[in-house]
């Protein structure tokens, strides 16, 4: 498929943004001099600059004259000619001087006209002019910390002799306790204080010297350095809590500086790597963030910008012939995740900075460019993988609906890290104006790949909830097999399962009593019914129990619900049991049944009305919403919104804002509004009218019941926290579907294919025969069978697959004159040799009648 073909694909010409499309202009009150004398002392300033070759070329506008200027030493009175252009930062020069005199970036200071130089300012904001003399003095070298610089010297000593090819006893020894002590004379006390001891050991260029033994032509140098290296960084984590870790985080960015695109540095590199994104990890935490103020944050992302960078040209450009690499794209993906968490981080933390961002730099972010080129390249990253994935799932749907044996195939193999990929995008795709929409998009277009993939791959240990967000980018089989994952597993935690031993005379009030007054734990392992003077046993007895105390507890004789006229297998709950606190215990205890039943994935044949679930999932209830509850009422306020304003107006109807209710064979008014007995409905308020006559009939009246009902239900997952998540993700079609599994008529075809034969062939008469008298049954004559052999009445979603096993047609010993058994634990139909069809078919028909498949089977 050509690019072209590909939604989207014209974002893969995009390209960076120049220099000179920056907006150098600075608003005056926009805090760029705040924020430039902050930096001055910000833990980070000190080897922010050093991450990238050049500062100017990334901040500001270059003009094309030249600066020559001199800096005067006062310690000794040299002078240092420089060269520099306008658009150049201050930090920048501090870089050249560094290079010159060694002095580190935080220990100077520049004075131009009596005035300390901030950093982030350039020689033209500074009105630096040709021939001017900038005055450098060197602020003290930290006499705070002797043992400190101490320690690096001796370091660096032992790393010089060792490069000049010395032979040292036990170095590797050396160095490590060298490491090992310097971590451990960090100073405790004061945060200030370990910035001020990290910042002796990148000043001191001991990274440098350790990277420079590593490049050594000695192979045994090599190992030295590699392992010390490696053992340096593991120290940093392990050592030092976690609050210290932001103070670390320039070390190791420093390393991965000094290493990055050295070929033969590629694996200590990934390393250093590896151990940056797990202190950026913990620098998240609360007790470690807390120490990094705003500005800290925005240097953060200038530190890690050529990280972001490296990634971005890795997935650029976008070609649909290749293949992906998922090894270096998992681990691309992995440090992206934690980069793109700074840069939210740090645009959040700026209050000038919207939530979403927009890819047109603001003139805000002139005098830090840093975060929005971070952002512009995580974009490029994100745009071009959407189009990546997006071919690459079409090319995956191609290959499922060609029923193609396609195991060897290098999209198929991928195929398993397609949701890590799309969900490192959906993150991105937050960030940017717009891009969450486009997401999605792409995405529903893409439903069957991408639902054939949760199906596929995602397990109870994954974190791919992100899925649910938006409903229309998965099936129901899809969005079912991660909402089982918020219920317990019936496992191997509960060391016996939860015996209920039922008198079918005493059913709802027995199994109350188990279910409703349990503790809830109890309830989230496995459950076994047995049913009083009866020997049948196992999973075909707890299927009818649920069947049959659901059936009972929304049957019309409790009262606890309501079912719509025009189809009463769906309920909602009834206002007039408010006020018993017996029944509101009934609606825990309805809660939890249902959420069992699902959790067992045991069809009930009932549902729940769109009213009901939507008060479940904390939506709004709408006149709309009440059509199956109330069809009069509904038919009633839709002709009072479409009456003519005039005769509305004239006052005909005698409409006021109260409602009558029957209580206790009384009527009873209630008030919509304060007064409402006296506020006459017209053509300006009948909207409102309509409004609060729903709100207070089918949601205020009955918010007592649906969180009773919402409880119990609660009570059943795993997490009683998931329960809104859970019934936010479905569409009330969705779960009616979940509920009540398959009510249409049941196809023949697929039936015979998931039944076998035990003691019976296939081209025996009997099989024929009863194939053919199922076939002329009612829908609900074979459901009723399917339900006396199974007892499962609808089929679960998936069809007959989801049953787990196939069904079993025997044979029976018993008499042509007895009706055909069931064991409804295996699924098995034990059916009599009878003599004819006719025989046969009076047989069956007996059978898939409401009564008799009641109280069945032997096992």
């Amino acid at each position: 498929m050509p690019t072209s073909d590909i939604p989207g694909s014209s974002y893969v010409n995009s390209t960076r943004m120049k220099p000179e499309e920056y907006d150098s202009e600075v608003p005056e009150d926009d805090g760029a001099a705040d924020y430039a004398a902050a930096v001055a002392d910000s833990p980070y300033s000190s080897w922010a600059s050093s991450s990238q070759a050049s500062s100017s070329s990334n901040s500001q506008l270059v003009h094309p004259s030249q600066l020559q200027f001199f800096v005067r030493m006062l310690s000794d009175n040299r002078n240092i000619s420089i060269q520099a252009c306008p658009g150049d930062t201050v930090e920048s020069i501090g870089e050249k001087i560094w290079k010159h005199t060694g002095i580190p970036l935080f220990q100077q200071r520049l004075i131009y006209r009596g005035k300390q130089l901030q950093c982030q300012h350039s020689l033209a904001q500074c009105d630096i002019e040709n021939d001017a003399t900038i005055q450098l003095v060197g602020r003290l070298k930290s006499t705070g910390h002797p043992k400190a610089c101490k320690i690096v010297e001796d370091l660096r000593s032992t790393i010089g002799r060792l490069h000049r090819g010395e032979t040292i006893p036990s170095a590797l020894e050396i160095i490590k306790s060298c490491l090992y002590e310097y971590l451990s004379n960090t100073p405790k006390a004061s945060f200030e204080s370990a910035k001020e001891h990290f910042q002796i050991f990148i000043s001191s260029l001991a990274p440098s010297a350790l990277i420079m033994l590593y490049m050594s032509p000695i192979e045994d140098n090599v190992k030295i350095a590699e392992e010390s290296i490696l053992h340096f960084l593991y120290l940093i984590q392990t050592m030092l809590p976690v609050y210290y870790h932001p103070i670390c985080v320039p070390t190791v960015i420093e390393f991965c500086r000094l290493l990055k695109g050295v070929p033969r540095c590629v694996s200590l590199y990934s390393s250093c790597r590896i151990y940056l994104c797990i202190l950026l990890k913990n620098i998240g935490l609360p007790q470690a963030s807390s120490k990094i103020d705003s500005v800290g944050k925005l240097m953060l992302v200038k530190g890690i910008l050529p990280f972001i960078r490296e990634i971005a040209e890795r997935f650029v450009p976008f070609n649909t012939n290749s293949a992906l690499d998922l090894e270096v794209m998992q681990s691309d993906l992995d440090a992206l995740s934690v980069f793109v968490s700074c840069v939210y981080n740090a645009s959040k933390e700026n209050p000038r900075h919207p939530d979403e961002i927009s890819l047109s730099p603001p003139r805000k972010l002139s005098y830090f460019p840093y975060l929005f080129e971070a952002t512009r390249d995580i974009y490029h990253i994100f745009d071009n993988m959407l189009l990546k994935m997006e071919f690459c799932l079409i090319r995956l749907e191609g290959q499922l609906a060609s029923n193609s044996t396609w195991e060897g195939d290098v999209v198929h193999q991928q195929s398993s890290q397609y949701l890590a990929i799309l969900k490192e995008l959906n993150i991105i795709s937050a960030l940017y104006v717009g891009c969450k929409q486009r997401f999605w998009s792409t995405m529903a277009r893409r439903k069957i790949p991408l639902s054939y993939l949760i199906i596929r791959h995602v397990k109870r240990t994954d974190d791919h909830w992100w899925l649910l967000e938006c409903k229309e980018i998965t099936d129901l089989e899809a969005k079912r097999h991660m909402l089982m994952m918020l219920f317990p597993e019936n496992a191997d935690d509960f060391d016996e399962p939860t015996e209920i031993y039922i008198d079918r005379s005493h059913l709802l009030t027995e199994s109350f009593d188990y279910v409703a007054k349990a503790d809830p734990e109890s309830l989230h392992g496995s459950l076994f019914v047995e049913f009083k003077d009866e020997e049948a046993t196992g999973p075909g007895v707890e299927r009818e129990w649920f069947y049959l105390v659901c059936q009972s507890l929304f049957s019309q004789q409790n009262d606890l619900f309501i079912a719509c006229p025009n189809d009463c297998s769906r309920f909602y709950p009834n206002p007039a049991s408010e006020g018993n606190p017996s029944s509101l215990e009934h609606y825990i205890f309805a809660g939890r049944m249902i959420a069992l039943a699902m959790k067992n994935k045991v069809q009930v044949g009932i549902t729940l009305d769109r009213l009901f679930f939507l008060q479940l999932a904390g939506l709004q209830v709408s006149l709309e919403d009440v059509s199956e509850a109330d069809p009069w009422l509904y038919s009633s306020c839709r002709k009072i919104l479409e009456m003519d304003p005039d005769f509305i107006d004239s006052d005909a109807l005698g409409l006021t804002f109260v409602r009558e209710v029957e209580e206790l064979g009384s009527r009873k008014v209630i008030e919509l509004l304060p007064g409402g007995e006296n506020i006459a409905v017209n053509s300006k308020n009948r909207n409102q009218y309509v409004n609060l006559l729903v709100q207070n009939q089918f949601v205020s009246s009955i918010s007592k019941q649906v969180a009773h009902f919402k409880e119990g239900f609660a009570d059943i997952l795993f997490s009683d926290k998931n329960v809104n998540f859970f019934f936010s993700s479905l569409d009330p079609e969705d779960f009616d579907f979940m509920l009540q599994g398959r009510t249409g008529d049941i196809c023949i075809q697929a039936w015979k294919s998931h039944t076998e034969y035990i003691g019976y062939k296939e081209s025996d008469l009997q099989i024929a025969w009863f194939w053919e008298i199922v076939d002329t049954m009612t829908p609900e004559q074979k459901h009723e069978l399917l339900f006396f052999w199974t007892s499962v009445k609808n089929l679960p979603v998936e069809g007959f697959c989801g049953l787990g096993a196939n069904l079993q047609l025997c044979t029976s010993p018993s008499p042509i004159t007895h009706l055909p058994t069931s064991h409804t634990c295996f699924y098995r139909l034990c059916l009599p040799a009878y003599p004819s069809m006719s025989v046969m078919r009076d047989r069956l028909l007996i059978v898939a009648q409401d009564h008799v498949v009641s109280s069945f089977g032997t096992w």
